[in-house]
């Protein structure tokens, strides 16, 4: 939905925004089915032991 204060440019892109997680969850789903872990869309920070890993961001 369109705030009044952003106008419908800002809704558009917050439509995209979901459309692309739900997605992306959708498509975790379908590659990790069955499991029992729940799929987890937001990549989690680095630990400590992960400071010689490059990520994307």
């Amino acid at each position: 939905m369109a705030d009044k204060d952003r106008g419908p440019e800002a809704g558009k892109k917050a439509n995209d925004d979901k459309r692309k997680l739900d997605d992306a969850l959708e498509e975790g789903l379908e590659e990790t089915f069955p499991g029992s872990d729940p799929v987890n869309v937001v990549q989690p920070a680095p630990s400590k032991q992960d400071h010689h890993i490059k990520r994307k961001g």
